[in-house]
Parts: structure tokens; sequence; C-alpha cells
């Protein structure tokens, strides 16, 4: 009896859709190269408790990286905290907690039928669709979108090594964790997550691009020095706006500590949330985009700003030194002030075409690659296969739950 019990939590019953889903599969296999698989069009469930309205890196991304699976003919459904009734999170009201989510998560996965679910985020929702997957033996994907051990901490008294332990076994199951950058990928792996694989970004190249000719978004003194994101503690926004420069810096975004913010630097211009062309503009009428946060794992705001042609000053941390990556599109020092009297002198020109490096169909493809589609597992192949080589998120699935 105990025996069963243990190749029973091994190997896991699929639900019916799985099974009906890998016979689909195997029989399309049975018919087509592996090449021609790989571009089958695909069923994709993507679970987030970040989502509309809500503006940040991980919407933005989200929203793209769907039109672009969508464009290349997959088929994408979404589960957000607008389908649920929802509470406000604490420090963050704009984020909705989606709240009894389990039994509808569940329903959604069983009548999509997805070829593969991959989990955004660590939420409310994001533990609903994992439970069901571990509990069901159905592979997924999950995506380190948040330094929330650097947030949690720079907001309550709670230990660093905590909320990574957290994080761990959240991510312990899934076939792959992506990272948005290799450094982040590293920073994973130095806390114990052996699944990390790079999931880049990209940029609207159409919407973001210089303006020379066009009238500027504002009439201040120059140069301008545009920040563009959440206005938040952990952005550390106070670094760049304390700075002494010349001219006028502009802050376009919204966010918790706003009303402290234009207290304290009533010289500095806040502007508020711009969206699409008002947006495109603002960056384009400025000189230098500053970015002072020392936690993003991204910064989706670097890419625009030098897709729009607009140098970047920053922290030699991680973030900048991904987007940058040694690249004279920008300049990175432990002197914030420094970067930026430095920056303002490289050519639009020079950004632009750092920022064609990065395309959100090119980052579309990175996703396709990193999801769970199996064709055949490996302990359906061959009943003799020992559970010493099950993929190391199946042999965790007791301790996970």
């Amino acid at each position: 009896m105990q025996g069963g019990t243990i190749w029973s939590r091994l190997h896991p019953q699929p639900p019916l859709w799985i099974v009906l889903r890998r016979g689909a599969r195997r029989a399309r296999a049975s018919e087509s190269s592996a090449a021609a698989m790989a571009q089958t069009p695909k069923r994709i469930l993507i679970v987030s408790d970040a989502w509309r309205p809500q503006v940040n890196g991980v919407v933005r991304t989200l929203e793209a990286t769907v039109e672009s699976l969508r464009a290349h003919g997959h088929e994408v459904r979404l589960i957000t905290p607008d389908q649920f009734r929802s509470v406000p999170m604490p420090f963050y009201p704009e984020i909705r907690l989606a709240l009894f989510a389990r039994r509808t998560v569940a329903r959604t996965i069983e009548s999509f039928a997805p070829d593969a679910i991959h989990i955004a985020t660590e939420g409310p929702l994001g533990h609903a669709a994992r439970r069901y997957c571990v509990r069901h033996g159905v592979r997924f994907s999950t995506a380190f979108h948040t330094r929330y051990p650097d947030y949690v901490s720079a907001r309550l008294p709670v230990p660093k090594s905590w909320v990574w332990a957290w994080l761990r076994r959240f991510h312990r199951p899934a076939i792959n964790v992506m990272a948005p950058t290799a450094t982040m990928k590293a920073c994973l792996e130095d806390h114990g997550f052996a699944n990390a694989r790079v999931w880049s970004r990209g940029v609207d190249l159409t919407l973001f691009e210089p303006r020379a000719g066009q009238p500027p978004a504002y009439d201040y003194p120059r140069p301008i020095w545009l920040n563009v994101g959440r206005l938040a503690v952990e952005k550390n926004l106070e670094a760049f706006l304390k700075l002494d420069l010349p001219g006028t810096k502009v802050v376009v975004g919204d966010g918790p500590q706003a009303a402290e913010l234009k207290a304290k630097f009533p010289n500095a211009v806040f502007l508020g949330v711009k969206f699409g062309a008002d947006l495109a503009r603002a960056y384009a009428s400025a000189d230098v985009f500053v970015f002072p946060s020392r936690t993003d794992t991204f910064g989706l705001v670097m890419l625009e700003a030098l897709a729009s042609g607009l140098p970047v000053a920053a922290y030699p941390v991680q973030g900048p030194l991904d987007v940058l990556a040694g690249s004279p599109a920008g300049v990175m020092d432990e002197d914030l002030g420094a970067a930026c009297r430095r920056a303002i002198a490289i050519p639009p020109d020079l950004c632009r075409a750092h920022a064609l490096r990065f395309t959100w169909d090119e980052a579309a493809r990175q996703f396709i690659g990193h999801l769970a589609i199996p064709d055949l597992e490996p302990w359906e192949a061959d009943p003799g296969y020992r559970a010493a080589e099950l993929p190391a998120p199946v042999r965790n699935l007791e301790a996970a739950e």
C-alpha cells in the first residue's frame, strides 16, 4: 500500500484533458518533423496577478508578449484579477488581490485544456494555478519579475532570507523559471534556483522613436532630465531628485511616494501617468533618462528611452548592466550626477541603434522556448524509467506541498 502511494506521488495521474492533449500532440508528431512541430500554434494559458489597470513592467511585458504570440498564431488565454472579486494589496493599493480563486482557476484550466501553462506571478492566482498543476502532475513554467526580498525588507522587518525561502518553494516545481536577464538568472542560481532561464524583453520601436523637428512635450529650462516609472521607495527616486543639475528634472508616473516627493522636491516637475503617444513624446522631448533604481530586475523604461534616442544615466547595478551591456548608449557610475553630465553628450542615433537589438518578437520566441510543452513524458515512454531520473520538479512534488 505504501509503495503504491509513493509511486502515485512520483507519477501523479494527469487529468483527462492532459491525456487527450498529449494524444493529439503525438498524432501530429507522427505526421510532422520536429521543426514543424516547434512551429505548430499552441494553446497557452498565462496566469498573472499583475494586469490592467496596473502600470508597471510586468503588465507591459505580458501585454507585448501576448500580442506577439497571437500575431504568430498562438491561442492565448489569461487568468487575471479583473475576473474575480478582489481586495487592494497592502502598500500597493492599485494592485488587486483576487479572492476565492482556486475553483475558478481549476475550471478555466480544464475547459481551455492548454498545451502550456505559464504562471507569471506569485500572488493568489499564481498560487491557485500552481496548486492545481502540482496536485495533478501538470507541467508549468514560472517567471521572476520582481525582487520581493528587497521590496519587502524596505517596508517590513522581515529578513531577506525568509522571502528567498518562500520564493524557492513557490518556483521549485516549475520546469523553467524565466528571468529577464543573465544577471538575474545568476542571482537566482546563487539563491538555490536550479531551473532558471533567460527570457529577455523588447520595446515597441514604432511607438518609441526620436522625434527631431517636432514640438516638445513641455517647455521647461533645459536640459531635461527625465525619469519614468512608479513613485515608490524601491525606485530610489530621491537619489535622482536631490542631484545638483542644471535645467529641469521631470518625473512621469505615480505611486505611494508621490505626495512625499512633490513636497520634498518642489522644483521638480511631476506630470503624472502618461500612456501611448503622450508617453512617447515625453521621452523624445527630454535630453537624458535618469534611472536611479538599484532593485529592478530589468527596467523596460530604459529601452523605451533608448528607442526614443535618449541616453541613459544609471548606477552600475543589475538592470542597467544588462540593458546597456557595455554599450556607449549610456553611462553607469556610482556617482549618478557624474553619469548624467557625461550621458548628455551621447548622440541620439547611437541610443536608437542599441535599442534596435531588443524586439518583442524575439522575446516571445524565447518565451515559447521555455514553456513546458512535452510531447511525451519520459516515464510514459519507458515504464522502467527510474524514479531517480525524474525531473527535479516531479521528485519535489511532495516536498513542494
